[in-house]
């Protein structure tokens, strides 16, 4: 009997032991459950940021080639990639 008793406690401690890794483990799931989503907010703004460069980027060419004594030409074809660009959208959007 006193065998028993001791065996019992034994799996109580060690059922203890275990509840408390997982509410350690929970705890820690949920604090990096939240930094990804906040890393992933800070990855979306960063992405912002670049396509916002990259249309900058995209205008001071058009600018510069607009500029330039044989920008006539040059902005003829950044026209008409504009223009191809936007009619795929358009067809996109269609879709």
């Amino acid at each position: 009997m006193k065998e028993n008793k001791v065996l019992i406690l034994g799996i109580e401690y060690k059922v203890r032991k275990l509840v408390d890794q997982l509410n350690k483990f929970k705890n820690n799931q949920e604090r990096l459950v939240e930094e990804n989503n906040e890393l992933k907010k800070i990855i979306e703004e960063k992405n912002n940021i670049v396509e916002n460069l990259k249309e900058e980027i995209q205008k001071v060419k058009l600018a510069k080639s607009l500029e330039q004594n044989d920008g006539s030409i040059n902005a003829n074809k950044k026209i008409n990639e504009l223009v191809r660009e936007i009619d795929k959208c358009i067809g996109l959007l269609n879709q």
